[in-house]
């Protein structure tokens, strides 16, 4: 990011004075005002002084992902978060990179995007220069790179990979990242199994959805779910979590009630 960052300082052309930290990688601090002989009238008051904010805005959310007989399922709550502020209800944090791939995003909103969006564009140059597909673990190696800024293998079977922002890669067989991650491990943990039929897989990731979204502040709203096999993947229709959770309320009581009646 700090290229970003100089490139749009590059792009100022105001008369502006940036004091910078050493220590820092030479990150901007403040603003210094220059020197104007009119600068008595025009004086900002404690004008060195950096501006913060007046609350920390803090983010969460709720990702999944695992694979089991039938290919892989990803799943994600569609809130987005600014400290207690309920953002965006609807937002899509799964993109389809392409036919066989997708990603989760959890973090800040913007910097996910940006990165989404250089990604596929580079998986489409490989596609046109080498006419095939980049694999799941070259896209993922790729992505590493670009994020630490500093070959690839064919695919055998499903892969799901975990890509921090610091460049880490992980491979595993589940994956949940965000806020509300600890609640959909929950889930997961109980139910997931490999021999899982399709309809199980997707009953098992809305369930861990919309637990989470219901415990979690940061999460909620509706789910939307992505299904990865050899052909493709295909979308469920996206679904509103709050009456999904009053559904199975619903379905729990009156069970209880025949089982006291019986």
């Amino acid at each position: 990011m700090t290229v970003f960052d100089q490139l749009s300082l590059d792009g100022l052309r105001f008369n502006l004075a940036l004091r910078t930290s050493e220590k820092n990688n030479a990150i901007p601090l403040d603003f210094f005002m220059p020197p104007s002989p009119n600068s008595g009238s025009f004086c900002l008051p404690n004008h060195s002084s950096t501006v913060r904010r007046p609350f920390p805005l803090s983010h969460g959310t709720t990702t999944l992902g695992f694979i089991f007989q039938g290919g892989v399922i990803a799943a994600a709550d569609t809130r987005a978060s600014a400290g207690g502020l309920v953002a965006c209800p609807a937002v899509h944090k799964i993109t389809p990179i392409h036919s066989h791939l997708v990603v989760t995003s959890s973090g800040s909103g913007a910097d996910c995007m940006l990165w989404e969006r250089i990604l596929i564009r580079e998986i489409r140059l490989y596609q046109l220069r080498h006419r095939r597909r980049l694999s799941i673990r070259g896209t993922a190696k790729l992505l590493s790179f670009m994020l630490i800024t500093d070959s690839t293998s064919r695919n055998s079977g499903p892969k799901l990979i975990y890509v921090c922002s610091d460049g880490a890669r992980l491979q595993g067989d589940i994956f949940s990242v965000g806020s509300g991650s600890p609640y959909a491990y929950g889930v997961l943990d109980g139910g997931l199994k490999w021999s899982l039929s399709k309809d199980e897989a997707i009953s098992l990731a809305r369930e861990a959805v919309f637990r989470a979204t219901h415990r979690d502040a940061y999460s909620g709203n509706n789910v939307d779910l992505f299904h990865i096999t050899a052909q493709g993947w295909s979308q469920r229709k996206r679904e509103d979590l709050k009456e999904e959770y009053y559904r199975d309320m619903e379905r729990r009581n009156k069970g209880l009630f025949y089982a006291l009646k019986n």
